[in-house]
């Protein structure tokens, strides 16, 4: 389990990248628990943007942005936890399946910080990778409370190995994602926030350990600490440089 000091998006990206590699090259995997130095607006990989957000108004709120190499919708990261897997996915799993064995085990750790965490069950459409947030409404397989989004959640591929994002908001921010478009937005429906389903605010150690704890009931084996420092955590220059470059942000 590797448990990152605040970083920017660049680098948070970057780091889960080169931690998919490298599954796909040992055949382990990484749980990683981490947080960002400055507000940032994540892009999903395949969603249409460029054109769409309002940069003068990003840069006055002094918001960075960055693309994920997940899919999904836009997400603005700042008062949250944020958690990723990187591992050898299963031959032959659906995504789905991985994908709600995963969000299991998020259920079970929120549950073990005294939070009512269900996975959403009732049908919805599925929506494109536009301008609608990331926390606009719960689809089946996804973390609500109270039937409200908690956790946003996408999932990538890559040489038998796969990537999963999660973030869970400690307060809501997505409502700064409407004033962000470069066109007149509604902002979407309100999510949960672990503040209101605890009546406080976790602290990232707190969440560390109960992820800790959910994983090793269901793996069996208490996971591993990987320290911050060691190279392995460490991602490539060339990883950093994508992440950073701007053709790669706005490529959508």
């Amino acid at each position: 389990m590797l448990r990152s000091p605040p970083a920017d998006g660049a680098t948070n990206m970057a780091t889960d990248h080169a931690l998919v590699v490298r599954a796909a090259r040992t055949g382990e995997g990484v749980l990683r628990v981490y947080s960002w130095a400055a507000p940032t607006l994540s892009l999903g990989r395949n969603q249409r943007a460029r054109g769409s957000y309002d940069l003068d108004a990003i840069a006055a709120r002094g918001i960075a942005v960055v693309r994920r190499p997940t899919g999904g919708r836009a997400i603005l990261h700042h008062r949250e936890l944020t958690y990723s897997v990187a591992a050898p996915a299963p031959p032959g799993e659906p995504l789905a399946r991985t994908y709600a064995r995963l969000n299991a085990i998020v259920i079970d750790t929120l549950r073990r910080l005294g939070v009512d965490a269900r996975l959403a069950t009732r049908s919805a459409p599925a929506l494109a990778p536009g301008l609608t947030p990331c926390f606009d409404a719960p689809a089946p397989g996804e973390v609500e409370w109270h039937g409200r989004k908690l956790a946003g959640s996408a999932q990538w591929r890559d040489r038998g190995a796969l990537l999963q994002h999660g973030s869970i908001l400690i307060d809501d921010d997505q409502a700064t994602l409407a004033a962000l478009a470069s066109e007149a937005t509604a902002p979407g429906p309100i999510p949960a926030t672990l503040r209101e389903a605890m009546g406080r605010a976790p602290t990232p150690t707190e969440f560390a350990d109960a992820l800790a704890d959910a994983a090793a009931a269901a793996f069996g084996a208490t996971p591993e600490a990987l320290s911050a420092d060691s190279p392995e955590a460490q991602p490539e220059a060339a990883l950093a440089r994508l992440y950073r470059d701007d053709n790669w942000t706005w490529r959508r």
